[in-house]
């Protein structure tokens, strides 16, 4: 396991941003044993600390040689694109552009005549984007972004190539099952969203860390956790739970 992928597990544990509990729900209305919510990485020295895995992990698969520009959507992935940056500037001397998307066009001040989708305004004609962003279960955000990618190459007239989108945390999960009726159906084993995702759009998909390493990694640790509300090393049941729902919902 890659020094950056230990430092992030720990950092989850620490912040309380991987927690278990009863009762918790995904968007997609599924239960889950387990969120991670990436909001929780809130100071300085923890957003230094997220714009060093990505930058860690792009440097370890080759690809900072090949990006021009971090793309990160709205909201959390725009605080990662600046982290990034940053981190990769400061320990791989590589200064790269760094943008993010708008939830609606701006029409006035130095967008009155562009309309541009983004803020920073950093496309240009042939350039590389690597989009980097927190979670992944649907990929439907992501999906969103690459069709706000292609409007804005159309409108601006460019050719905009995606390297790639890169994630902190991949839940290697299956996407829901539904009824008739609209409503998620329990225990049912839906596709691999992201294998999916790369299919269909030709994106390759990059991930800091897998949940399922990052859990065994606290677990055989012995690193405290927020269970239940509570920090203490992961017990056996609530690894046995977690294994449960990667059997039941997780990919492979």
């Amino acid at each position: 396991m890659e020094e950056y992928k230990m430092k992030l597990a720990l950092i989850l544990a620490e912040t309380g941003a991987l927690f278990f509990d009863k009762n918790l729900v995904l968007k997609d209305g599924r239960p889950t044993p387990y969120f991670v919510n990436l909001g929780m990485f809130r100071t300085g020295r923890l957003s230094m600390e997220m714009g060093s895995f990505f930058a860690d992990m792009m440097a370890g698969r080759g690809l900072v040689d090949q990006t021009d520009i971090l793309l990160g959507p709205s909201y959390k992935g725009s605080a990662i694109a600046l982290s990034a940056a940053i981190a990769l500037y400061t320990r791989y001397g590589r200064d790269l552009l760094f943008d993010y998307d708008r939830k609606e066009a701006k029409t006035h001040g130095e967008s009155s005549q562009s309309g541009s989708l983004f803020v920073n305004k950093t496309f240009f004609n042939g350039c590389r984007v690597f989009v980097v962003d927190d979670v992944a279960t649907s990929m439907g955000t992501k999906l969103e972004l690459l069709k706000t990618v292609e409007q804005e190459a159309r409108a601006r007239r460019l050719s905009v190539r995606l390297v790639g989108i890169g994630i902190a945390i991949d839940r290697e999960q299956t996407t829901a099952v539904y009824d008739a009726q609209g409503r998620v159906i329990p225990g049912k084993k839906g596709k691999n969203a992201i294998e999916e995702f790369v299919a269909s759009t030709g994106v390759p998909v990059y991930s800091v860390g897998g949940i399922r390493e990052v859990v065994e990694f606290l677990y055989r640790e012995g690193v405290p956790v927020r269970i239940e509300g509570w920090a203490r090393p992961i017990d056996d049941k609530t690894k046995q739970d977690f294994d449960e729902y990667m059997k039941t919902y997780g990919v492979g």
